[in-house]
């Protein structure tokens, strides 16, 4: 197996307020991207980093629905000019960390125009003078909307699983955004839904070679998260799982992912 730790890093500054935004995405729906980012944000909480969730997935299951918080004001209302970013924020007692909430059942980033995500994507730079973290949870695929506030992000996590559709999409994705923003960005890997460790390293090594002799690129596993069954029980209990299983595998892995991230930096 390739060596997880050879690593093709995309430089950004540490005193860039990119280095502070952290995006997860992936190029399938349903593999855990949003439960990912709620307990990513909230293991970095536990590691006394104050941390910011942004809701950029903006579909059904969104961060109100996991957490069981009440919105009254989302996305929506900064896009439209009634509201700025701070204005939104709301803190999850559940998790330990601040979240902006994305609008549950919308179009998602798709329907933004452009320039209106560039100056989100500024405000919130702005707004990272606040937080140690900020967690973008960011729709699948490669929309506009996904691509813009990913490139304005200093760390690009691509979660995958073992499933070949995953792993062509997480691909196609990796492909798109170096393109897009060539030695800009660090980019790393998290496979979700291993059954093993093992397991995980093995779908780890097969996207990593693809993207080494397709694209000239060794990004890095920053983690492996193994299949729990307890992660389903959290979420209809609108818990977030460090909170409910502690140390339930996942959790475990989570933490160590979180830990990986500021020891990298």
């Amino acid at each position: 197996m390739e060596n997880p730790n050879n690593a093709n890093h995309f430089a950004v500054q540490a005193n860039h307020p990119e280095n502070k935004i952290i995006a997860i995405t992936s190029g399938k729906e349903g593999i855990g991207k949003t439960w990912l980012s709620i307990t990513l944000a909230q293991a970095l909480s536990g590691l006394k980093q104050k941390t910011l969730f942004f809701d950029g997935d903006l579909g059904p299951s969104n961060i109100d629905a996991q957490l069981g918080l009440m919105i009254e004001a989302d996305l929506a209302s900064v896009i439209h000019g009634h509201k700025t970013l701070n204005q939104i924020v709301r803190h999850s007692d559940k998790g330990h960390f601040d979240v902006i909430a994305g609008r549950s059942g919308s179009s998602g980033l798709l329907s933004i125009p452009i320039g209106r995500l560039q100056i989100l994507g500024e405000d919130l730079k702005i707004l990272s003078s606040n937080y140690d973290k900020i967690i973008l949870d960011m729709g699948s695929g490669i929309e506009n909307g996904v691509k813009i506030l990913s490139g304005m992000s200093g760390h690009i996590v691509v979660l995958c699983t073992e499933e070949a559709h995953s792993l062509t999409e997480a691909y196609a994705f990796i492909k798109t955004i170096t393109q897009e923003y060539p030695s800009e960005r660090k980019i790393s890997i998290v496979v979700n839904q291993a059954n093993s460790k093992e397991e995980g390293y093995r779908t780890y090594d097969t996207l990593m070679k693809a993207c080494r002799n397709f694209l000239g690129l060794m990004p890095p596993l920053l983690g492996v998260i193994r299949r729990d069954t307890r992660i389903r029980d959290a979420i209809r209990n609108q818990s977030p799982l460090i909170s409910r299983y502690p140390t339930s595998e996942a959790s475990e892995d989570v933490i160590s992912i979180a830990r990986r991230i500021l020891k990298d930096e």
